[in-house]
């Protein structure tokens, strides 16, 4: 990332580490990114609402798909909300790079959990 360069709404930099504002859709048919929705990143859960289910599966699926460990994601807000802050610690610039590019178009081409 150049100094210019700005980061796309659903992305603050501090430091090393991401906060990631996301928009959940539980009950999806796929855990999939979708693109934006507002200033957020939109993520698609198979996950129910129930229990913390969700929440899980979120920060299961954003680990696997940008190979994160289980440790780098936190949740700093939205906890029973469909609108959610997550902390990313010690983001490579891979990671901001592949959560760019979801900002570079108006229609991004989903990301599933199998596109690894």
């Amino acid at each position: 990332m150049t100094p210019i360069e700005a980061p796309p709404p659903y992305l603050r930099v501090q430091g090393d580490d991401l906060y990631l504002r996301v928009r959940v859709q539980p009950g999806a048919k796929a855990d999939a990114i979708s693109g934006c929705h507002g200033d957020a990143l939109k993520i698609r859960l198979r996950a129910r609402p129930v229990e913390g289910a969700a929440n899980t599966a979120l920060a299961a699926f954003l680990c696997a798909t940008l190979r994160l460990k289980g440790s780098q994601i936190t949740l700093v807000q939205g906890e029973s909300a469909r609108d959610k802050t997550l902390r990313i610690r010690a983001a490579s610039a891979s990671v901001q790079a592949q959560l760019r590019k979801y900002a570079e178009s108006s229609h991004p081409p989903a990301l599933n959990r199998d596109d690894r």
